[in-house]
């Protein structure tokens, strides 16, 4: 299990801007984030292939009540791209350690809500909450159809990078979200930034030794898992295991919604969440 270690001599007036920033970690690997708001800390984590915008729809809501932190993980937007072995919840760690930004109320969409399963894991004092969202599952048993997607995009990329995001782009994931004129265009400007360097490199970030599954039951921060009643059979799945295996989960389905439900419909998404992170307070 991880310890949490502040920053040394960091300057809060100095990270509590709107604007984005550069978060340099021990191995030399960089971070780009923003912060703004004041209160108990919230970090949302996006998903596969997008970046920090994804949460535009939930800033300034979040901000007027809590610190919001969010930043684009290694290998995604802004940060730099991995250049060894390397660790997405040490990467948490230590941003968060430097915000002076926990225990928080974690957010993750997705790969986001993966990395939040994670962290709640492996460093139980950092969470004050979850709300899992369309989350992604260490362990999890891909469907075919799944696979077989995936495989398609990684293939092409070998010889047309352009081709296999769109290629992700297109997938039925986001044909909800697509639907939506506001979320088709921040995915397609997100998608667009995406390096794809995930589709033509082996990550070398580190995962769960074990079975993650295990780890499920020992999770106990109050936990929302959010699925939109749209998104895919493996979501809905794993969000059924969720509730099931942890201990203090709840459910909520969200109607005539995606994948991406806080940019389908942010205003009952904002809402829903902003229950649940009031009713975790300390």
């Amino acid at each position: 299990m991880q310890s949490l270690r502040f920053g040394v001599g960091a300057n809060m007036d100095s990270v509590s801007s709107d604007g984005d920033q550069t978060f340099e970690c021990s191995d030399g690997g960089r971070l780009r984030y923003a912060v703004a708001g004041s209160g108990e800390p919230v970090v949302f984590l996006h998903g596969f292939g997008l970046d920090l915008d994804m949460w535009d729809p939930q800033w300034q809501v979040f901000a007027k009540a809590y610190r919001v932190v969010r930043y684009d993980l290694r290998g995604y937007g802004g940060s730099s791209l991995p250049a060894g072995r390397y660790s997405h919840v040490d990467d948490f760690v230590a941003l968060s350690g430097f915000l002076r930004a926990h225990p928080a109320h974690l957010i993750g969409l997705s790969l986001g809500g993966r990395l939040a399963l994670r962290i709640a894991a492996q460093v139980p004092a950092a969470v004050r909450s979850l709300t899992l969202v369309d989350a992604a599952l260490d362990g999890h048993d891909w469907s075919a159809d799944w696979s077989q997607r995936w495989r398609a995009m990684i293939a092409a990329a070998q010889t047309d990078l352009p081709h296999a995001k769109q290629l992700w782009l297109e997938h039925d994931l986001f044909v909800p979200a697509r639907a939506n004129p506001s979320a088709r265009k921040a995915l397609d400007a997100m998608v667009r930034r995406y390096s794809g360097w995930h589709f033509k490199n082996d990550d070398p970030g580190t995962g769960p030794i074990q079975p993650f599954a295990d780890s499920l039951a020992r999770i106990v921060a109050p936990t929302m898992v959010i699925v939109g009643s749209l998104d895919l059979p493996d979501f809905q799945a794993i969000a059924l295991t969720l509730k099931a295996e942890m201990p203090h989960a709840s459910l909520r389905v969200m109607p005539n919604v995606g994948h991406m439900p806080n940019l389908e419909n942010a205003r009952d998404f904002n809402q829903l969440v902003l229950t649940h992170i009031a009713s975790c307070r300390a």
